[in-house]
């Protein structure tokens, strides 16, 4: 059965940029009404300006738990549900693990992984009460396999998966749906902070993805209620490879990523 995303609330975290606006323009496009949330609101503003139909715009810090819940608070009353909650705020910083600061580790793990928790926390007894919903978080081919200069990072997404494999396991029979998406590289600004060196973009530029192109597959999943998704194909061979021969791909991909 495919769902009908016409009409439906789309709750979108991390939406000032990236996919997060792309997936915002979609979903308006498709007769959604996007909800787009993130830290600056003048970005926020900017995208919605290109958004034809109805929309809304609230700032959000994910890491903030009471503005976490007023800002959900505030959409409930104003369209009286939340059908999707799209978890996609997040960044990555790549660096050597011998020499990065602790900080970075503990804001890495409060955004990408306790911002999942605390949205989520926030949403979910309301989609319970409505006895439907489809929550998806955007995880990485880093919480799939972890890499080189990604400590941090991939930790979080490893987080990411595994909160989101058990959550889907506890709302079976709820009406309430869990997908994880877990595409590789995007072609996004989060590699403006992730890798200002360029180094990681260059080696991976032959397999990034387009934005629009994760979109397409994420929309794809709510509307199948696909549990987990994989992006590109060429990443998902790259798991199976790590999970038969870890020695040897250990050693090819060190070489790559290394020279992040």
């Amino acid at each position: 059965m495919t769902l009908n995303i016409s009409n439906k609330i789309v709750l979108i975290t991390g939406a000032s940029s990236g996919i997060g606006a792309v997936m915002a323009q979609q979903f308006a496009a498709m007769g959604a009404i996007p909800i787009l949330t993130a830290r600056s609101t003048d970005k926020l503003e900017s995208i919605a300006a290109g958004i034809q139909g109805q929309h809304a715009v609230y700032a959000l810090d994910v890491t903030n738990t009471q503005q976490v819940q007023d800002v959900v608070s505030q959409v409930i009353a104003k369209f009286g549900r939340i059908d999707i909650l799209i978890n996609n705020a997040g960044y990555g910083i790549f660096e050597s693990f011998a020499g990065a600061p602790l900080e970075h580790f503990e804001d890495m793990m409060n955004v990408n992984y306790m911002g999942v928790v605390r949205c989520t926390q926030a949403v979910l007894p309301h989609m319970l009460k409505a006895g439907s919903g489809h929550i998806v978080n955007i995880a990485s081919m880093a919480g799939k396999i972890g890499s080189a200069k990604s400590t941090g990072y991939s930790a979080t997404k490893h987080a990411v998966l595994g909160f989101t494999n058990s959550l889907r396991q506890e709302l079976m029979r709820t009406g309430v749906s869990v997908t994880a998406i877990n595409p590789g590289p995007i072609s996004t600004p989060f590699f403006d902070k992730a890798d200002p060196s360029g180094n990681y973009v260059k080696n991976v530029a032959w397999f990034m993805l387009k934005p629009e192109k994760v979109v397409k597959e994420l929309i794809h999943a709510i509307e199948k209620k696909i549990p987990e998704k994989n992006l590109p194909f060429v990443a998902g061979v790259g798991i199976k490879l790590f999970h038969l021969f870890p020695r040897l791909f250990d050693r090819l991909a060190s070489g790559i990523l290394n020279k992040k």
